[in-house]
């Protein structure tokens, strides 16, 4: 029984270790500008995984990724919208069905064009430090803000469902191997 522990934890680990390495090496491939499954993933582990894991595999996966991609002043704006995220996700938790999930999707996508674009404005040069400035910042970003929501929207259905797939697949396993003799 003991020994039954041991492995569902490491093999637990092991699996939270493949989806930060996976998620980070998404964002070091050539993708389109804001097309990245980090909102989804961050959905994905607010609903599915404890609060400590939730936090850490999106914030990781953003750290290893931006330890090779680079560092910039905007970052803790960027940061703090997937720890929203994450708890949007744990918001929807006992509430999972497409509806909610395209909803939860949306409202992250629109929060990390709000906060990110808010960063740009608040910590580089980029536009003047008034109103205009700022709603400038949200105008010229709204190319990319297409591209956030279709992301999202593809990587948290995607996450969900393919979890939701997997887990049938392998206790359909289970109950055919269990009930061959």
């Amino acid at each position: 029984m003991e020994n039954r522990n041991i492995l569902k934890k490491t093999n637990k680990y092991i699996a939270t270790l493949l989806i930060i390495v996976l998620a980070a090496s998404t964002r070091l491939i050539p993708h389109p500008p804001n097309f990245a499954p980090i909102a989804g993933i961050s959905l994905f582990s607010g609903a599915k995984l404890n609060k400590k894991q939730a936090f850490l595999i999106p914030l990781s996966v953003m750290f290893i990724s931006d330890m090779f991609l680079g560092f910039h002043s905007t970052m803790p704006y960027v940061y703090i919208s997937f720890a929203f995220i994450v708890l949007i996700g744990r918001f929807i938790k006992n509430k999972l069905n497409f509806r909610n999930l395209v909803l939860a999707s949306l409202t992250s996508s629109v929060l990390f064009y709000i906060l990110t674009n808010f960063g740009v404005w608040a910590s580089t040069n980029l536009y003047p430090r008034s109103l205009n400035g700022l709603f400038q910042s949200y105008i010229l970003a709204l190319p990319f803000f297409k591209n956030t929501i279709l992301s999202d929207q593809i990587y948290t259905l995607s996450l969900f469902y393919g979890y939701q797939f997997i887990e049938f697949l392998v206790k359909r396993f289970t109950f055919v191997k269990n009930n061959v003799k």
